[in-house]
């Protein structure tokens, strides 16, 4: 995977990737080709998500290094 590649950017080359597969009567071994390159794709935006995590939690620890935990704050708006 490309090293200056960024999460946003996987994504959206993901997403363009999917669209073409669903729109487009690709001959199978591009669709194959296609098809691993977004493996690798989802494989390193689920990386980049695990990180972000694991990162969050590093930094949302007390001073005795436990989790804080806290209630989402979000907005209160019915769906």
């Amino acid at each position: 995977m490309n090293k200056k590649l960024d999460f946003e950017k996987a994504l959206k080359e993901l997403e363009n990737l999917v669209k073409q597969l669903e729109e487009n009567d690709l001959p199978l071994k591009e669709s194959l080709k296609s098809f691993e390159h977004g493996i690798k794709l989802s494989r390193y935006c689920v990386k980049c998500l695990d990180d972000a995590e694991k990162r969050i939690q590093q930094l949302s620890r007390d001073e005795n290094n436990e989790p804080m935990l806290k209630a989402w704050e979000g907005d209160s708006e019915d769906l």
